[in-house]
Order: C-alpha cells, then structure tokens, then sequence
C-alpha cells in the first residue's frame, strides 16, 4: 500500500514546499524545535514506570 512513499525525489519535493511556505530563515527553528520536541519525548519514555519494568532483567535464582 505504501511501497515507495518516500523516495528521494518525494523528499526533495516535500523539502522544497516547506521551504516555500516556512522560508529560509524559519526553517532551521522548526527543525530545532522538532529534534527537541523527539530528545524530550524519549526522556519521558525512559523515564516512564512500564519501561523501566520491561528493561530490568532479572535472572531467576537457581538452588544448586
């Protein structure tokens, strides 16, 4: 259904249309504000209960 979505000539098209609308100048604040906006929500996710759970790893007590 979605075979060849993003191919380099897409991007680039995708790429020049921002550009377009936002500028040049805004531009790189919106890149900014979105690699920050992914750092924060993978802080939150590493710091959420649940996944700390699933990380810790444990391993059973044996009697010898």
């Amino acid at each position: 259904m979605f075979e060849g979505l993003f191919q380099p000539m897409h991007l680039l098209v995708i790429f020049g249309i921002a550009l377009l609308v936002f500028g040049p100048k805004k531009l790189p604040e919106l890149g900014k504000g979105i690699g920050e906006g992914i750092r924060a929500l993978k802080d939150s996710m590493k710091d959420h209960p649940s996944v700390q759970a699933k990380n810790d790893v444990s391993t059973p007590e044996t009697k010898s």
